[in-house]
């Protein structure tokens, strides 16, 4: 449902919301190596982010890509809309162009539910909370710590 870029975009916040502040800045190439994604596309995705003020940047010696508190208070849909856009949320699941309550493909009141609570759940939780449950729960947002070859 979601573009790589989005997917990058989405690990590198988070990554940045666990290991940044105002004080903590971090280099695209050490998030790319730690989020084993490619360093050139995930330079000009942070870019872009940055443009639109869901990551904050500094240049020169001690600079870098970081979270301010602002930042940590926007949502994984914000990541969503300002890279993907959000029309996939809108479609059909089936791919159907009429299909809506009113005209339902086969899987549509089983597709409905899911999406508009998978919506709810990324527009309500701050990138804040995201970060919290993270280091709560250990969840994973990279593999590199991992034997997986």
């Amino acid at each position: 449902m979601l573009s790589n870029a989005s997917k990058y975009a989405i690990r590198s916040i988070l990554y940045l919301g666990l290991h940044t502040d105002e004080k903590t800045k971090i280099g695209v190439k050490k998030i790319a190596e730690e989020l084993l994604t490619p360093q050139p596309f995930l330079a000009k995705l942070l870019q872009q982010l940055t443009k639109n003020n869901l990551v904050s940047s500094t240049k020169g010696p001690n600079g870098g890509f970081y979270l301010s508190e602002e930042n940590k208070g926007n949502s994984i849909w914000d990541i969503i809309e300002n890279i993907d856009g959000t029309v996939k949320f809108d479609q059909c699941f089936l791919g159907l162009k009429t299909c809506g309550d009113e005209n339902p493909c086969p899987v549509h009141y089983i597709a409905a539910p899911f999406k508009k609570k998978i919506i709810s759940d990324f527009k309500d939780k701050t990138i804040a909370e995201f970060t919290k449950e993270i280091e709560l729960k250990g969840s994973v947002i990279s593999l590199k710590k991992f034997d997986i070859l």
